[in-house]
């Protein structure tokens, strides 16, 4: 039997899901539903599955679950969040301009920017502090590395490893249009390294705040944007001495502006969110 149920795609910087609302519609398994919908050529087309709902606990107001397009379940997405922030206000589910988003990293805090027109066109997610120690998702160094270097298929790359709620390995270079994204970044997301696999993103500092970065995400591939990623690459680049603590992250998809608080050690990203397409698809169970 088939049911329908109804989606919105969405996209921040060109980083694209298709949401659903859980308080509307149940979807059994969301892995496989990830797989099945999150194909360019045979399905909707997306880098994956977000799942809307209810938060269980009183510390946050809505809950997000993100499926990549390989059905593997993420930790956070930054981009979804803003995409989330938007599609809450704008559908009505809720009049607040700040709102409490559990994730499975944790409570973020979205703060909506309203247009003349009422709508949102931009929203700041208070990422949290970066962890710059983490055994469970890195094994080499204790758990951390700071312009260390891995090796993988004779390749050797120096980098800096950031968990924003999910790992990430920050590779800075002087020549970005010269890396092979796809070839580079599948290496390294399987990296022993890395035991629960790994986002990497490689960058190259501009000057005047900008950073040029571009992703490879773990369980989708090449991306056009990760709103992680931009806060990993901001604070790597901080931590290396190769930026200050405010960064503008232009990645294949967008610029998102990275503010690493020294008040709060908080990271701070901002950028835009968007409505592309709403439909319905019928749902195998």
């Amino acid at each position: 039997m088939q049911k329908t149920v109804r989606f919105t795609k969405m996209q921040g910087a060109g980083n694209d899901y298709i949401y659903v609302n859980t308080l509307l519609y149940t979807i059994p398994n969301p892995g496989a539903a990830a797989v099945k919908w999150s194909a360019r050529h045979t399905g909707i087309g997306s880098d994956g599955l977000v799942l809307i709902g209810k938060s269980p606990v009183p510390e946050a107001d809505f809950s997000m679950r993100i499926f990549n397009a390989d059905g593997s379940e993420a930790m956070m997405c930054g981009n979804a969040s803003r995409c989330i922030g938007k599609y809450l206000y704008e559908k009505g589910l809720t009049g607040k301009t700040e709102i409490r988003l559990l994730t499975l990293s944790g409570v973020k805090t979205l703060r909506l920017h309203l247009g003349s027109d009422g709508t949102v066109g931009s929203v700041t997610v208070d990422m949290l502090a970066p962890q710059l120690t983490d055994k469970s998702q890195l094994a080499v160094g204790g758990g951390s590395m700071t312009d260390g270097e891995l090796a993988a298929d004779g390749f050797r790359f120096r980098g800096t490893f950031v968990s924003m709620g999910n790992p990430h390995f920050v590779i800075f270079t002087d020549n970005i249009n010269g890396i092979d994204v796809a070839r580079c970044g599948a290496l390294l997301e399987c990296h022993p390294a890395f035991p629960e696999r790994c986002n990497i993103e490689f960058a190259q500092v501009l000057g005047d705040g900008t950073i040029r970065a571009r992703v490879w995400e773990r369980g989708s591939g090449v991306t056009m944007a990760c709103g992680t990623g931009a806060c990993a690459t901001a604070v790597a680049a901080a931590l290396t001495g190769r930026a200050g603590r405010r960064s503008s992250v232009w990645m294949d998809g967008g610029t998102l502006d990275v503010n690493w608080s020294d008040t709060d050690n908080h990271v701070y990203m901002s950028g835009p969110a968007a409505f592309v397409f709403e439909g319905e698809i019928a749902l195998d169970e």
